[in-house]
């Protein structure tokens, strides 16, 4: 009994042994879930490290840019286009645009000078155009704007910015030149501006140039109205070489003229006559207009005639006279072959308007020999009714004095003059001169710087 009691409580001290070492050891399920809680703590800090230091860089630079705008307010004056504020004052283009405008090409005003823009009080709707003086000098950004743009007469600084058109992808700025510009005494003038592309990508096809007031440009803390140009299109410069000139000038090649294009049809008959510039065209338009007519052909219908002589006839004839001498006459021409004046120093010869077309045809055959006179520009060289010339006639060395007769030609009468000079009115000339100096004459005329054209047919014209 003894032994088996003792077996007993030795089984006994080993369970308590066990049971005492199974509840000093942890729990796996313990220590697991201490370890999950680690990392999960560790994730989580890194996961949100990234988004709590992008909320900090927001909320301090938010709070930095807050307090320089009440900085900025605060400090000095400021002129801007508000929303909230009706603008009184408006800027404007003093002037239209000149066009075609080109890429490349310096933009002007309609009297060729450079884009002025003026300040104007808008309030009292009376259209007034005179400048308001701010006192002080405001900058402007010159802008492109889609030419369809506004769709009314009023437009928001938000929508005039929205309509701001930029340079295509990989192109230059659209704008190029003076983009900025200052004003003063409410006046602000564009010296040299120009636009790098064409308007054929954009959706109405057109620009229009607009201008506002900088950002951040100092004033008086009023309302400003942006402006805007006519809506236009802008064409490769390639296109200006086959642009015609208005006014044409005498050296252009004739192709220059309305109604006749380059390498068309007209100019290959007028160049296969050797009229190859408008001063080619007009002198042989004064010498001989039916020959001119014939080259021409009946392509060209009368109604385009009528265009392509308008503009001819606009031609800036400059400062140049050609006279043509011989051994008893000096005939005067300007550059395109009608008669200023006749001098002939022979009676023997019958002196009439026949004549006068006999010597202006030698002029014309002969014409780059004659003899070049430039006139400098404080002389008279086109006489108008009243103005008088002088000038030496012939060897005698003598002074006449020489005026323009046109209007008293139109009214049949002529001048009073002293018993020992000539007078005569004779088929649209007159000769003045003293009796033992020969003939000289005087010719005026119809064109409309009082030329004298003996070729002229009227029903022709």
């Amino acid at each position: 009994m003894a032994g088996k009691r003792l077996i007993q409580d030795q089984e006994s001290d080993q369970e308590n042994k066990t049971e005492k070492r199974m509840k000093s050891l942890p729990l796996f399920a313990s220590v697991f879930g201490a370890l999950n809680t680690e990392n999960t703590m560790k994730s989580l800090s890194l996961a949100l490290e990234p988004v709590l230091r992008k909320v900090v860089r927001q909320e301090v630079e938010h709070g930095i840019s807050k307090r320089l705008r009440s900085l900025s307010s605060s400090s000095s004056f400021q002129v801007e286009a508000r929303e909230n504020i009706a603008p009184t004052l408006k800027l404007m283009f003093a002037k239209h645009l000149k066009k075609p405008i080109f890429t490349g090409s310096k933009i002007i005003d309609e009297d060729n000078n450079p884009l002025r823009i003026i300040l104007v009080d808008d309030s009292n709707n009376d259209l007034s155009t005179a400048p308001v003086n701010l006192d002080h000098p405001i900058r402007l950004d010159i802008v492109a704007l889609h030419g369809d743009f506004p769709s009314g007469d009023k437009w928001s600084s938000d929508e005039f910015d929205r309509n701001i058109v930029k340079e295509r992808d990989g192109k230059r700025p659209l704008l190029a030149g003076e983009v900025t510009v200052t004003m003063r005494n409410g006046v602000g003038t564009i010296g040299d501006i120009e636009f790098t592309d064409n308007s054929s990508w954009i959706r109405s096809r057109k620009f229009k140039i607009g201008v506002k007031v900088a950002k951040g440009s100092s004033g008086q803390g009023v309302s400003v109205c942006e402006a805007m140009t006519e809506a236009f299109n802008v064409r490769d410069h390639r296109g200006e070489l086959y642009k015609k000139h208005h006014p044409p000038m005498l050296e252009d090649d004739v192709w220059r003229l309305e109604k006749i294009g380059k390498d068309g049809a007209f100019h290959k008959k007028l160049t296969a006559e050797n009229i190859n510039t408008v001063q080619d065209f007009l002198k042989l338009s004064v010498v001989d207009l039916d020959r001119l007519r014939q080259i021409l052909g009946q392509g060209m219908s009368d109604k385009m005639w009528d265009v392509t002589y308008k503009h001819a006839r606009e031609c800036t004839l400059g400062n140049k006279l050609h006279i043509h001498r011989g051994t008893n006459f000096s005939l005067t021409l300007n550059p395109i072959c009608e008669v200023i004046n006749c001098q002939v120093f022979s009676s023997g010869e019958a002196v009439n308007q026949l004549y006068i077309k006999r010597l202006a045809r030698q002029a014309y055959s002969k014409w780059d020999q004659l003899e070049v006179m430039e006139i400098k520009t404080n002389e008279v060289p086109l006489l108008t009714p009243g103005h008088t010339m002088e000038q030496p006639y012939g060897g005698n060395n003598h002074y006449h004095n020489i005026e323009n007769h046109k209007s008293y030609q139109q009214n049949g009468y002529a001048l009073e003059r002293s018993p020992n000079n000539m007078e005569m009115i004779n088929e649209g000339y007159i000769t003045t001169t003293p009796m033992e100096f020969g003939v000289c004459f005087n010719i005026t005329g119809s064109s409309s710087q009082s030329h004298m054209n003996p070729f002229e047919n009227p029903h022709l014209r």
